[in-house]
């Protein structure tokens, strides 16, 4: 497997790209809202979620650093590509239909600025106790 910070569109040559797993952690609530919001959008490329550090997420990917797809998203591609930080928010985008040019654009100042906030929200959430039952469901 190859580990990229950038995006598929920046990818030449190789097999096509025709479906991506996307390790997202489960635990956080930030993760688990990006997941719904990817799910309910046209997809031009098929995107499968599993939790990151989960026993299926080890078992179909045993080369992974599991407890660094923890600490950020990481998304693979069925032709063997992993995409982490940047890389794999631009391969999310890039895999939906009314965002693929936006993912062509990531690496501009101001989706960095973005995923950095984000990142930085998520590292604060994640382990937050919200001693309610939340579930998927409540984000």
């Amino acid at each position: 497997m190859t580990t990229t910070d950038d995006g598929p569109a920046g990818r030449g040559g190789g097999r096509a790209i025709t479906s991506f797993t996307v390790l997202y952690d489960g635990g956080c609530p930030i993760c688990r809202t990006a997941r719904q919001w990817l799910q309910g959008r046209a997809q031009l490329v098929p995107l499968e979620f599993v939790p990151a550090g989960s026993l299926e997420a080890r078992h179909r990917f045993p080369g992974l650093d599991h407890a660094a797809t923890l600490r950020d998203i990481t998304v693979i591609g069925d032709e063997g590509s992993v995409y982490t930080g940047e890389g794999a928010w631009a391969a999310c985008l890039w895999a939906l239909a009314d965002y693929r040019g936006l993912s062509e654009r990531m690496g501009s100042g101001a989706a960095r600025a973005f995923i950095a906030a984000a990142s930085a929200v998520r590292g604060r959430t994640r382990d937050l106790d919200y001693g309610d039952g939340c579930d998927d469901r409540c984000l």
